[in-house]
């Protein structure tokens, strides 16, 4: 009996000693150039023959290693091949690996020298699901920035993504407004906006406007593909604008980031993260909550944003995850001024009654699954529930004292849902390899849009009147759309390559509802109210193709041209919106053309990087604003196909760390340069409206200057920031005096200077930042509706002070 408690003792002891003896080797694949994550890498444990593929934040593990030594081995497709040797002692190991691109010329595989920290990179080859060899694509990683991302700062943030045209008329951030090359910036709807791959617009046919904008703060990288975005993200001319929202971290199981702001005018900004790993379970999280008072009188406002993401490991090969997002916010609109309203005081405000609400709910669920090296596959199906709401006073007149009147109300309800599906696949074609990439998308957006009289209160009651002779519109505008698309990269040889692509596109709008017209005495008293009912529809398909050239001379150039067909629909929803100001034309027709791309960039170093790029852009029947008097003199504008306009000019960035290349083994020291020079040329070639032929297309100033500095010593940084726009248009005829409206006119050239300062000690980061340095009194923006009409002043000089903490 004891000889037999004898064995079982030592074998207990030999079954423990080998439990203990067991540890985990995991580790991350990280891109040279940009340290991006790479996923879908292959890393073979050569001792054990056992293989891992790295998840989306590029991390791969083993389970239930003795100790010893090992030799990992990575195989990705558009990375050199890297061999690793790694030993194990007596505790877990976490290794990080650089790999070098397929034509970089790297001897170092594991990270050890500084690693470029401009917050400006390019996307690669093949990311994502998606290829992008061949086109124009910028990058943004907010954290890398010294800026002020509290209030979603566009002009900072956007700063190196060359040509951008920036509405700045509230300075919360609330909304986000740029276009390119000539597009209208109007709450970026000339771009395809996503987040995480998937539809945040309010309905991205007949409504593609973006109401929610992601607070940079829990944005990861922002990914601008220009126009040659077409074929796989939808036909819009501006491309695609992509937030990736911060990813879960793998190495904990809780980290939490935890950020206070205060600024000039009653400015207050809270957001707070979770983020960590439990097992096969990821998550990140946040919420953020701001407020403030605005650089003009009534412009007060709140904002909540709450956001979820998790991921589920199923197995090596497979991930699925949900993202959830809450946004709403109440804001208080100023209104806008004219010219010289402007002049004697650009702070102003003549309107207290004015308010705009907006709530957005969006959820997303994405399958991730890697047959193996070679085939991958990818779902998302996603959804949108969301309002806007606009109240105000708001007469043609924008000087008009208020009357106290009934204010115009415009209510508008979206729901919708989608599903895109995407499946790669790399393969070889006798000793040369190609990556086929086709997918198909289904969407369904339904948008209900009601116009008439509101109260005639100064709260923010957006309440119709009980008299039904008040509702000026009513329309339901459900809409269905279907794509296919193809593209493949074929590689030619070790620097060429040559990229086709196919979009097919099925798009069914309607129009349901009915509009008003109603006539009034003198006394305001309504005396006649008549109905039109109306139902429109439109189906069409089409085919769009384009391709991409990619030549690499050497192993630091990419010579890259692109061209591509673009389209875009007419949005119905527009098209019965009552203005005082505008007349729409009722045959407007969609939007047509082509752009190309012809470029040369660098591959990204720790000391330099650049992108040098000619465009042309041809725009048939482009929508646009013609001013014109009517019968009572009035200044009004026309909405319609003004006609074609042609838009090309160079596009260029450049970035270098000087003192770095002076001071190379100075490690703690850079000082980093930085410009962003546009220079455009536009004009209408044809137009049936003689005063337009050879005028300037509107929002494309001449020249486009981002340029600045950014000084750093170990956690200690600075930057500077000066930013110039010429003057610039804003309807067809290039009319430069705004009227009584002011909704049309001249936007004078202006120059803007920033500065911000950034220190990072033990587990915190105090920045500060200080925009409108000069404090210039100058405008980006004149609205033809909300949040006008008329000129709308971009802020003052203004101070902020943020305090992070991250355990």
């Amino acid at each position: 009996m004891i000889q037999l408690r004898a064995y079982s003792i030592v074998i207990c002891l030999l079954i423990s000693t080998k439990v203990v003896a067991q540890f985990q080797l995991s580790g991350r694949l990280l891109a040279r150039h940009d340290s991006v994550a790479i996923n879908g890498c292959s890393v073979y444990l050569t001792n054990g023959k056992r293989t891992s593929i790295t998840d989306e934040n590029g991390v791969f593990s083993f389970n239930t290693l003795a100790p010893g030594t090992y030799e990992l081995q990575t195989n990705c497709t558009d990375f050199k091949a890297a061999k690793v040797t790694v030993s194990i002692a007596n505790q877990n190991q976490f290794i990080t690996i650089l790999l070098a691109g397929r034509n970089e010329t790297l001897n170092e595989v594991i990270v050890t020298e500084k690693q470029t920290d401009f917050g400006f990179t390019r996307m690669r080859s093949v990311e994502s699901m998606g290829i992008y060899e061949g086109k124009k694509s910028e990058v943004i990683i907010p954290e890398q920035l010294v800026a002020n991302l509290s209030t979603n700062n566009a002009r900072q943030i956007y700063a190196r993504v060359a040509g951008l045209n920036i509405w700045e008329n509230e300075g919360a951030g609330l909304q986000l407004s740029i276009g390119g090359r000539g597009l209208d910036p109007n709450r970026s709807s000339n771009f395809n906006v996503r987040q995480n791959g998937y539809d945040i617009s309010a309905d991205a046919l007949g409504y593609p406007e973006s109401y929610y904008t992601p607070p940079i703060e829990g944005v990861g990288r922002i990914q601008v593909v220009r126009g040659a975005a077409s074929l796989q993200y939808g036909t819009q001319f501006g491309g695609l604008l992509n937030f990736v929202m911060k990813k879960p971290v793998a190495d904990r199981k809780l980290e939490v980031t935890a950020r206070q702001t205060v600024g000039s005018f009653g400015f207050y900004n809270a957001f707070t993260s979770a983020s960590g790993t439990v097992g096969k379970v990821s998550y990140y999280t946040f919420f953020q909550y701001k407020q403030g008072n605005g650089w003009r009188p009534n412009s007060h406002f709140n904002n909540y944003t709450l956001y979820s993401d998790v991921d589920y490991k199923l197995s090596d090969k497979s991930t699925v995850g949900v993202d959830i997002t809450h946004m709403s916010y109440l804001a208080q609109q100023p209104g806008g001024l004219t010219d010289q309203m402007f002049r004697d005081d650009p702070r102003q405000s003549n309107r207290e009654r004015n308010w705009f609400k907006v709530k957005w709910n969006m959820a997303a669920v994405h399958f991730d699954h890697k047959f193996n090296a070679k085939n991958e596959f990818n779902l998302r199906l996603f959804g949108l529930s969301a309002y806007r709401y606009s109240l105000g006073f708001r007469p043609n007149r924008v000087a008009s004292v208020d009357d106290n009147s009934e204010r115009d109300l415009i209510t508008g309800d979206f729901t919708n849902r989608g599903a895109e599906a995407r499946f790669l696949k790399r393969y070889f074609l006798g000793k040369k390899q190609g990556i086929l990439l086709v997918g198909s998308r289904f969407y369904h957006g339904f948008n209900h849009s009601i116009q008439g009289l509101g109260s005639k209160g100064k709260e923010a009651d957006f309440v119709f009147s009980d008299d039904p002779q008040t509702i000026a519109s009513d329309y339901r505008f459900p809409n269905r759309n279907v794509s296919v698309f193809i593209e493949n990269i074929f590689y030619l040889n070790d620097k060429l390559s040559i990229t086709p692509g196919l979009r097919y596109e099925y798009i069914y709008t309607t129009a349901k509802g009915f509009y008003g017209t109603i006539q009034r005495d003198l006394a305001g008293n309504i005396i006649t109210s008549t109905r039109t009912n109306e139902t429109r529809t439109n189906g069409r398909q089409f085919v769009l193709g384009g391709v991409g050239v990619s030549y690499k001379p050497v192993n630091q150039l990419d010579v890259y041209a692109n061209i591509s067909q673009n389209y875009r629909s007419i949005t119905f929803s527009d098209m019965r919106i009552t203005n005082p100001s505008s007349v729409i034309d009722p045959n407007l027709q969609d939007e047509k053309g082509y752009s190309v791309d012809l470029g040369v960039r660098s591959a990204q170093t720790t000391l330099y990087n650049f992108d040098i790029s000619g465009f042309y852009l041809n725009y048939n029947n482009r929508i646009g604003e013609v001013q014109f008097y009517d019968e009572s003199q009035r200044v009004l504008r026309r909405r319609g196909n003004i006609g074609q306009a042609v838009i090309f000019g160079l596009e260029s960035y450049a970035e270098g760390d000087l003192l770095h290349l002076l001071h190379p083994q100075n490690t703690n020291l850079s000082g980093v340069v930085f410009a962003n020079v546009a220079v455009i040329h536009s004009t209408y070639k044809a137009s049936e409206i003689t005063a337009v032929v050879g005028k300037q297309v509107e929002f494309v100033p001449k020249l486009n200057v981002k340029s600045g500095l950014r000084l750093g010593y170990k956690k200690l940084k600075a930057s500077y920031q000066f930013t110039y726009l010429s003057d610039q248009f804003t309807e067809a005829t290039n009319a430069r005096d705004g009227g009584v409206s002011a909704v049309v006119g001249l936007i004078p050239a202006y120059s803007i200077m920033d500065v911000s300062l950034s220190y990072a000690f033990r587990k915190f980061r105090i920045e500060s930042t200080v925009n409108n340095l000069a404090n210039k009194a100058y405008f980006t923006r004149r609205a033809t509706g909300y949040p006008g009409p008329g000129i709308l002043p971009s802020d003052g000089r203004s101070f902020y002070l943020t305090l992070q903490a991250k355990f």
